[in-house]
């Protein structure tokens, strides 16, 4: 599969980030797992590596390399840490929003430091009291001038704790679907505060926490797209990079489960022989690779698809609802097959990978959004045109998929 949707300079990538992970981000997961706290330093210095630029284009620093080697990134720093792939994917969350909507002043402002690892972007949409009801929201902004003055909350915001720039969603009508804006508030903007960081069950490491937004005026310059553009932001963003980031992190899990019980499952022995020669734990592995196998095609080819600019809206709804439900049912395979002994976490990994495969589940859409979108593809009942198309570059417009030299450069 590899071969098919990946180049040797994927290839090179993938190595890159493997050997990272493994040297630098594995050996701090202890302290991490028992601080519970936000790793501001080692997501800094994830960021310092120009992973976060993956999607920009080169004239902005960025790698240029597309969705495919994104999900590569994403998936081999989750196989070590799915907090610092979450830390990763939120922030590429936040590079699209200023990809897709940005003035050529604003790429030119933010996306070279985004590329350097100098800014870690958010996107913030939800509130608690709406969830995943966009429209729904409370949090405002009110036009002063030439200001936005912004007023309310923003809940569950990927990279809250270490964000320098927050890519906001704001009331700015009463009703409709253009009733919605979208700015750029920076992290030490006067009117912009943090809730404190609450530990979740799950991703120690990592932050989703609450914004807080006090009369905090934002220049007109730093409002993306139009006014009323704030719907398209969030949708555009939860869509074509949210679910396929999120689908990495889940796929990074994955693999992390199954190499964690295939090697338990050879050292543990039962009746004289490893218990990997029990039929009953063979079927449950053979279950667990097939899941695994098939995730991984269905990720890596709604990534393709995209990077080619070919409509796949259904592929990425399809990809982050197979990988999260059977990264989720690999998990309680291997808590079968491992007995008490996955139960402690100073003996095994394994229910730290089953704790932190349920994070995936809400973000962009739960399996029951997703499978209710398919649904509709199936019906024939989409309304719209793909959001996987429209953001697609214009006739003769050439963007490479594969920046072999840039990527060397990395």
């Amino acid at each position: 599969m590899d071969g098919y949707f990946a180049t040797d300079s994927h290839d090179r990538i993938r190595h890159e980030v493997r050997a990272f992970a493994e040297t630098e981000v594995l050996p701090r997961v202890p302290a991490m797992e028992a601080d519970r706290g936000v790793a501001h330093e080692l997501s800094r210095l994830i960021a310092r590596q120009g992973w976060i630029g993956a999607a920009i284009d080169a004239e902005h620093g960025g790698m240029g390399a597309g969705h495919v080697a994104k999900t590569i990134i994403i998936e081999e720093l989750s196989r070590v840490s799915a907090a610092m792939g979450a830390m990763a994917q939120a922030s590429q969350l936040g590079v699209a929003k200023i990809i897709h909507f940005g003035t050529p002043a604003q790429k030119d402002r933010w996306l070279p430091a985004v590329a350097a690892g100098d800014c870690l972007p958010t996107i913030a949409v939800t509130e608690t009291t709406s969830g995943s009801h966009v429209l729904g929201m409370s949090t405002t902004a009110r036009r002063d001038g030439d200001h936005y003055v912004l007023n309310g909350r923003k809940a569950f915001v990927g990279n809250s704790h270490v964000g320098d720039l927050h890519g906001v969603v704001a009331r700015t009508g009463e009703r409709g679907s253009r009733s919605l804006s979208a700015f750029l508030v920076e992290a030490d903007r006067p009117g912009f505060s943090l809730a404190p960081h609450r530990p979740a069950v799950g991703l120690p490491g990592f932050s989703f926490g609450e914004l807080i937004f006090d009369d905090c005026r934002v220049p007109l310059a730093n409002r993306l797209g139009a006014e009323g553009d704030g719907l398209d932001v969030a949708y555009s963003s939860s869509i074509l990079v949210g679910r396929p980031n999120l689908t990495a992190v889940s796929l990074g899990i994955h693999e992390a489960l199954v190499a964690e019980t295939v090697r338990f499952a050879r050292w543990q022995r039962r009746y004289g022989k490893p218990v990997a020669d029990l039929p009953t734990v063979r079927d449950q592995i053979g279950r667990m690779q097939s899941q695994l196998m098939t995730a991984r095609l269905a990720a890596y080819h709604a990534a393709h698809l995209l990077d080619q600019g070919i409509a796949c809206d259904a592929e990425l709804q399809n990809a982050k609802l197979i990988n999260a439900e059977y990264a989720l049912d690999s998990a309680r395979l291997a808590v079968e097959i491992h007995g008490a002994h996955g139960l402690f976490p100073e003996d095994s990994p394994i229910a730290r990978y089953q704790r932190d495969a349920f994070h995936i589940l809400p973000p962009a859409g739960t399996s029951a959004v997703q499978r209710l979108r398919l649904a509709e593809y199936a019906l024939g009942t989409v309304k719209g045109a793909p959001w996987s198309t429209r953001f697609t570059p214009e006739p003769g417009e050439v963007v490479p998929l594969h920046a072999e030299a840039l990527i060397e450069a990395v």
